[in-house]
Order: structure tokens, then sequence, then C-alpha cells
């Protein structure tokens, strides 16, 4: 098909205009003017802007974007894969954009990407509303959209069925000739700030009543400056960062975190995906490919993150002169076999899919409950390595880069605080790096997020028990033992190829 303009999609400067609207964000007791200015903000939606600019650099374009079925040029990853070889040249761009963030940024644009490309060969799935998910499809891929999505209901009542929880969760209050009136609070909105709309839905763990609880039964896409909506932020890392040497992935890598709340907001029709429909508002989640291709996503950001976090113990060995030590080579072993162990499954997840929505091809079901589960066994494993083999070493370091610049201080510094193979400039700088990444506040908050953004800890094991049944993994698992078992019995062997003298 001919190629629409590639000048469609998004740059950097024309991203950062897109987010000066109407959308009402909240932080410190204030309401957020720009977020592209703000000091909660400001940082983090420039690394955004960075990766928008990518698909326009020259360099990258070709590794980046690709031509989809509709002559939309856009991200390889934000249109559907139809051969194994697109998917992992999908995967490939994911590389590009995680590196971009020392993969510390994991609700970029191609997130939401892996449930928004299967609108574009399977929208019927949402039929009455089939050509909403096309047309969502086609303004997301043309544009390069940048959404995030809300699928959890607040901790509260959860005891409750969702139906008896109509004071806090989100349902449809009544409809209009423009669209459904919905009210309610979703969570976890990460990165809401600087995103252009959000996906609204119910978790796929949660049940609906099929005859109660029809009025939370939605599925839709709410801009963020949709009125009477908010967003409710936490604190921001970025605005408490003290410099970049001191904090240099919290000062401009912060995803902030946000509840969305909505009272009384109009979402037009042409938005809607899934209304008051109990079975499809969950099932999207299977049969969109958005788990197995969300796990792709998740699983090359975390590859590269811990490409990043083994060059940073490696670094730090090297600083304390301890590398050639046999236990703290040892950890640094256990650290490179996560990362060769995340790498693997993303290549094993591109080379051997499966058939997805619509002649699509996503990555096999096991593939994406391994690593899922692996993914996040691994952040708390590394995390226990560092503290546990660079011992005090993150926290032997001045209060701030100001100290350099004391002249009382510097000498001491410099005598003090150099490392085996550094000065104490490079040594302190490589010091602070590692407790950004482990240790502040954007460190620990980075510990609870790999644990449980993709769910939680007992779901995701039960999910991988439910799937083995219903594809009958588990079956052949079992006749396997008893292949095994009925090779003997109470007389000896029950072939003729092996020998029992009773």
């Amino acid at each position: 098909m001919e190629e629409k303009e590639f000048e469609t999609l998004l740059d950097g400067e024309t991203y950062l205009e897109s987010l000066r609207d109407g959308r009402e964000v909240f932080i410190d007791g204030e309401k957020v003017e720009d977020v592209t200015s703000h000091p909660a903000f400001r940082n983090s939606a420039r690394s955004i802007a960075r990766i928008y600019d990518s698909m326009h650099d020259p360099d990258l374009r070709d590794q980046l974007t690709a031509v989809d079925r509709f002559g939309i040029r856009t991200h390889k990853f934000f249109q559907p894969s139809y051969t194994a070889k697109e998917l992992r040249e999908a995967r490939d761009a994911l590389v590009i954009w995680a590196r971009m963030s020392y993969g510390f940024m994991g609700r970029t644009p191609d997130y939401k990407a892996a449930f928004m490309a299967s609108m574009g060969c399977a929208p019927e799935f949402y039929e009455p509303y089939t050509d909403n998910a096309l047309n969502w499809y086609k303004k997301y891929a043309l544009r390069g959209l940048f959404l995030n999505h809300v699928l959890i209901n607040p901790p509260i009542d959860r005891k409750k069925p969702i139906h008896e929880v109509k004071d806090v969760f989100v349902h449809v209050e009544k409809e209009t000739d423009n669209g459904i009136i919905v009210s309610g609070a979703k969570m976890l909105a990460t990165g809401s700030a600087l995103t252009h709309a959000t996906f609204v839905a119910q978790n796929s763990a949660v049940h609906l009543d099929p005859e109660n609880a029809k009025d939370f039964a939605l599925v839709f896409i709410a801009e963020v400056d949709t009125p009477r909506s908010k967003l409710l932020c936490r604190r921001s890392y970025e605005s408490s960062a003290r410099s970049p040497f001191d904090n240099p992935l919290s000062s401009r890598f912060d995803e902030n975190d946000a509840v969305i709340v909505f009272d009384k907001a109009l979402i037009p029709w042409e938005n809607v995906l899934v209304y008051r429909d109990t079975e499809r508002a969950t099932a999207f989640y299977g049969a969109s490919g958005f788990f197995q291709r969300y796990n792709l996503q998740a699983a090359t950001r975390l590859a590269v993150k811990l490409d990043f976090m083994s060059g940073l113990f490696a670094k730090a060995i090297e600083s304390n002169g301890t590398e050639n030590f046999r236990g703290v080579q040892v950890a640094l072993g256990n650290i490179l076999a996560w990362r060769h162990l995340i790498w693997g499954l993303t290549e094993t997840m591109c080379r051997n899919p499966e058939q997805g929505p619509g002649g699509c091809v996503v990555p096999r079901v096991e593939d994406a409950l391994a690593a899922r589960i692996f993914g996040r066994e691994s952040w708390p494993a590394i995390h226990n390595l560092f503290e546990t083999f660079l011992g005090g070493s993150p926290l032997v370091a001045p209060s701030s880069y100001r100290d350099f610049h004391h002249p009382e201080l510097r000498p001491l510094l410099d005598k003090y605080y150099r490392g085996s193979d550094s000065d104490a400039v490079e040594r302190i700088k490589l010091m602070k790096l590692i407790w950004d990444s482990i240790g502040s506040e954007f460190g620990g908050r980075h510990l609870l997020y790999e644990l449980n953004y993709s769910g939680n800890n007992e779901q995701i094991r039960i999910d991988v028990v439910t799937n083995a049944e219903k594809r009958g993994v588990l079956d052949e698992c079992k006749s396997l033992v008893d292949r095994c078992m009925s090779d003997y019995d109470l007389s000896g062997w029950t072939g003729q190829d092996w020998v029992f003298d009773e």
C-alpha cells in the first residue's frame, strides 16, 4: 500500500506540545499547569521526547519503523506481526527504546502497543464497537500515541463483589446520545501524566457477576484531558533529585504513578470498546494477544536493565578491588545468568510464536508465562546480590556533588574516596548511580514495580497451572510419569529389555 506521510508520527517537539492541554494533574497539593515544565515531570517528559525523536533519526528509522497493512508507517511493535521474523524485528525495536532509559522506564509508548496493535488485525472482537477499535488503531499507529492503562480497582473492600463497591470502582452511571457517563477510581496509572489517553478496563482475574455487575463491565479509552477526570500523583522522585551527579536515574526516568478518578465524566461512544458485557470485559486480556505481547515488551526492557546491572556490578567490584575474589565472581556469575535467561526467553518468544488474533503471530503463552515469573524473580535476586557483595560501598559517598567543590574537602575526598581503578570523582559517580538504582526511593519503587506490575505473587503462578491444564501440557507431563510406572509392577519389569533377579 502507499505509505502515508512519515511526518505524521510524533517527534519530540510535537509530543511535548501535545501534553499542553486541559489535563488535570495534581501533585503536592497543586494542580499542574504544564507537565512539560513542572519539576516533577519535566525531565521524564524529555526522556520520552527523545524516544519520539529516535523514530525520525535517519540512522534508526528503518530499525524502528515499518509500513503496516494500512499503509501507515509506525513503530514495528505498534503494528501486528505476521511472521516470526517480524516479531523479532519488533523485539529489536523495543531494545533500542529500552536502552535509551537503561531499562528503567517500563511504561514507555511501546508498552500499550502490546494491546493496541491487535485492534488493527482483529477489531471484530469488540463488536458492536468494531469500527471504534479499528479507528483507534489507525489513529494510534499513525501518530505513535502514548497510552497508559488502569486495570486494578483500589484496595478498598475487595472482599466484597465488585458491584457492591459502587462508590469507589469505575462504573457507568447512565448513557446519553453522546456517550456514557462514568464515575469511580482506578489504579495504577503509571506514567499517565505524560500520556495522551488512558485505557480503562477490568483486571482479567476479576469476577463480574453476569446479572449484577453489568455497569462495571466496561472497556474504554479516556483521553487524559477528559473533563471531570483527575490524576492524583504520588510523590515525585524527579523533583526530589539533588543533581544529575547525585541522582542520575531518578532525575530523568521517574514514571510517576497515579490514581485516576472519574466524576461523572463523559466517554464518547467512539471511545467505547466493551459496554455492559461481563464476559467480554475481561476476555480481551487473552483474546487480544495482549498477555503474550506485553510480556515480550516487559522481558525485553528487563533484559536491557539486566545488561545495565551486570555492567554496573562489574564496574563496582573493580572499583572495590574485589573482582578476583572467588565469592564475588560467583555473584557476578549469578547476575549474568539472570541476564542470559531473560534474553534467552525473549529470543524464544520471537522465534517460536503461535497464532494470534486476525492472522497475526504472538509469543507462545507458555513462554510468556515463564517470562512473567522469572522476570519477577530476577530483580529481588539481583538486588540482594548487590547489597550482599558490595556491602556498605554505596553508602560511602559524600552528601552531594557540592562537597567536591569545597576547597577543604576536595583533598580529603581525592585521597580517601578514590577507587582501586579510578579517582574519587569517578568512584563516587559510580556509587551514587548504584544507590539510585537500588537504594534510593526511586530504587525502592523499582523493586516494588518489578515484583507486582505483572500480577500478584499467587495469581501469576496459578495462571501457569490453569494454562497447563487447559492446553494439555500437564496431561502430557503426567502421561510421561504413567509411562514410566507402566514399565514395572510387583512381579518385576513388564517389558523384555531389563533384567531382574528376584
